[in-house]
């Protein structure tokens, strides 16, 4: 019954667990150097995001047993392995080969994701092909795929590979040296030429052509500019490609396999209105709505839960700007086309995550919210240092009274404002890199676009050695001038 099912989960948990292999100082080089592709997550037993992920990480390497082996270090314990790879901001998940660094992992932190994109990471970094069922086997892929057709001895193929080791992460390559290979599946007429290379996906159910000679950069280019087509399927896998532009992404019920039909009727639908904007520096996308919810609701605060069939829109430009369409979509396009009009016309109103603003904050640590980040961290004749923080973190709440005591010093400089940002709850600030709590930024007067991390010691006598250093002005400390 109950017990039984219950015993049954816990063994296949535990059975989970011993699937991720427990590296440490002594002995990570030897046994990182057996196997050829390793997924590496430096982990710290307090680290909150660390115990979100460990059930999926688990799974994932049960799932990818055989073929390619997960671990995990703990950094509290092994502090030379993490300082060597340069781990100090929890997780952090690496791929090594053969034992070498070979980057950091860039994919979803799902159990599904992270089998999808190891899997990319085993194999060869181009498949041979040999045979036109080669050929359809590989193109018949909802991926873009990428191959190149090239005569025996073609200077052009070891470009190619180099390209293919470089890119494998993210598209998938194929080549073929057979002479008849390339022509029986070319477009009409046959593809001529020395060498060759297609860009084939069922997504835009047609090809794209490249005939020029091959080289790394010249095939970056052209997989960035034809890759995608004029409204791609963003995924879990290419949203951080796709999100290098300003981007308009419509969120509805898609999948192509289960349900192409209606899958392409809304995408259509973009399409028709995408086109008449396609010249104006907005980029257009379509994505699974149940993909992305999470994000949708702390992103966007978009309640998923109320959302009927018809799809919901976001703007998200390279500045990290955020904008939603509030009007319900219609089919014939045309709120989408109003939400269009008001964005390029500067109409639409920032949706920005946000507490609210304080209004007592007379405390020496002001307290910082989204919408009122610009307005005190960008004073023109102030100093701020601040600390962006998480409720649940134990070194922020080991560092409170450290920082309260460095803002009480400091509390009569007229010049200078400590303050601090809960940034769990309010999006952070383009150019303030936070990955990890607390992170501590200085914004300098005269350099606001250039805040400076601070990586030194959390001690008081610490901070204040580099105010001194950084602030332009003396420090006054306790209500007394610092000379300089």
């Amino acid at each position: 019954g109950a017990a039984q099912s219950y015993y049954s989960l816990l063994v296949i948990l535990v059975a989970a667990l011993r699937d991720v292999l427990e590296l440490g100082d002594e002995e990570f080089e030897y046994l990182a150097a057996e196997h050829e592709t390793l997924l590496v997550m430096f982990h710290a037993p307090w680290c909150g995001h660390c115990k979100k992920l460990a059930p999926d990480f688990a799974k994932a390497a049960s799932r990818l047993k055989g073929s390619v082996q997960l671990a995990k270090v703990d950094c509290t314990a092994n502090p030379d392995t993490c300082k060597g790879f340069g781990a100090s901001a929890y997780p952090l998940l690496k791929v090594f080969r053969n034992g070498v660094d070979a980057g950091s992992y860039t994919g979803p932190r799902t159990a599904d994701g992270i089998v999808q994109y190891m899997r990319t990471q085993t194999g060869p970094d181009s498949v041979p092909l040999r045979t036109e069922e080669d050929l359809q086997a590989f193109v018949n892929n909802y991926d873009p795929s990428i191959v190149g057709f090239f005569p025996p001895g073609s200077t052009g193929l070891p470009e190619f590979l180099k390209a293919a080791a470089q890119l494998r992460e993210q598209f998938r390559f194929a080549h073929s040296v057979e002479p008849d290979l390339g022509g029986p599946h070319s477009l009409d007429p046959p593809l001529e030429g020395p060498q060759t290379l297609q860009l084939s996906s069922r997504f835009e159910e047609g090809s794209v052509l490249f005939t020029d000679p091959v080289s790394v950069a010249a095939l970056r280019r052209f997989i960035r500019d034809s890759l995608y087509g004029m409204c791609p399927h963003l995924t879990l896998e290419n949203k951080e490609r796709l999100r290098v532009r300003d981007l308009l992404t419509v969120y509805y019920d898609l999948d192509y396999r289960r349900n192409p039909t209606g899958s392409k009727y809304w995408r259509n639908r973009v399409m028709k209105v995408a086109s008449r904007y396609s010249s104006r520096g907005l980029s257009f996308a379509v994505a699974n709505k149940h993909d992305f919810l999470s994000e949708l609701e702390e992103d966007f605060g978009l309640g998923m839960s109320e959302a009927t069939e018809l799809p919901v829109v976001t703007i998200k430009t390279r500045l990290g700007h955020k904008f939603t369409m509030r009007e319900e979509f219609t089919r014939d396009g045309s709120s989408l086309e109003r939400f269009l009009d008001d964005y390029f016309s500067g109409l639409l109103k920032r949706f920005i995550k946000s507490q609210t603003v304080p209004e007592i904050n007379n405390s020496p640590v002001k307290v910082l919210v989204a919408e009122s980040f610009e307005e005190v961290v960008n004073q023109p004749e102030k100093d701020v240092l601040v600390q962006f923080f998480s409720p649940r973190c134990p070194h922020c709440k080991k560092l409170t009274p450290v920082y309260t005591e460095l803002a009480e010093q400091l509390y009569l400089d007229p010049n200078l404002i400590i303050a601090e940002m809960d940034a769990t709850a309010n999006d952070v600030p383009l150019g303030y890199d936070v990955q990890g709590f607390p992170t501590i930024y200085f914004a300098p007067v005269g350099k606001k676009d250039q805040p400076i991390r601070y990586e030194g010691t959390r001690e008081v006598r610490d901070f204040l050695k580099f105010l001194k250093r950084e602030s332009r002005r003396p420090l006054v400390l306790n209500g007394v001038r610092e000379e300089l």
